[in-house]
């Protein structure tokens, strides 16, 4: 039994879909981000960085116990884990590892701070929308000028760089992109929402998840709670 400490957020999904997807039991353990559970001594201890998602798997590489946060790192250690989603050969594997990477280092930063600075910020500072809208979009471009050539983003095989992408794709409104400029994306995206693996990881904790409307839940992801040295 993998324990899986982890929101309803694309980050949280990326593990949610990676674990459906390969049919390992797992318990999701809720942390409220908007509450600040992410600040707490127990969740800490297995990620400093005090970010969802993290995982412990009883069963590690040695037979003990392993702790893992960041995404990226838990889609790695679940592909070795399972033998699945990270290609059947070295050529397959780096080119599935290199648009991981750059979800982790584009996609994700990225688009993150389009969706924030179009609907949490406090006020609409039109140099950061329009920077990381264009910033969007670009990366939007890249994508789908990538799959216009494969079927997914590292190939013909579905592999962890889809799984780690998808689930920030999925709020495309938000982030100012319209799917008619991208047509090669927007059917990856519709081919993959149709995976049943992927339907039910995009479910994982999604009853608790709470409209971010407060000053309290704001203050906690964004304010000073956020910055203070744990």
């Amino acid at each position: 039994m993998i324990d899986v400490y982890s929101w309803p957020t694309p980050n949280g999904h990326k593990v949610h879909i990676m674990l459906e997807e390969c049919g390992l039991p797992y318990r999701a353990i809720p942390v409220d981000i908007g509450a600040g559970d992410q600040f707490k001594a127990d969740f800490l201890a297995i990620s400093p960085n005090n970010k969802i998602p993290a995982i412990v798997d009883a069963d590690g590489p040695d037979g003990k116990p392993i702790s893992l946060f960041e995404s990226g790192a838990i889609l790695l250690y679940l592909a070795g884990k399972t033998g699945q989603f990270l290609g059947k050969t070295d050529r397959e594997k780096y080119e599935a590892l290199q648009w991981l990477m750059f979800q982790m280092g584009s996609v994700g930063p990225m688009l993150g701070q389009a969706h924030h600075f179009r609907i949490y910020a406090p006020t609409q500072i039109e140099y950061a929308v329009n920077r990381y809208t264009n910033e969007t979009r670009r990366i939007y471009g890249v994508i789908d000028k990538q799959l216009e050539k494969t079927a997914y983003l590292a190939g013909d095989e579905y592999t962890i760089a889809d799984i780690a992408t998808f689930p920030w794709t999925r709020s495309f409104a938000n982030q100012g992109i319209d799917w008619a400029d991208f047509p090669h994306a927007k059917r990856w995206f519709d081919t993959i929402s149709k995976r049943p693996a992927v339907q039910r990881g995009v479910q994982v904790l999604a009853d608790l998840r709470k409209p971010l409307d407060n000053d309290k839940a704001k203050e906690v992801l964004f304010g000073k709670t956020q910055y203070a040295r744990k």
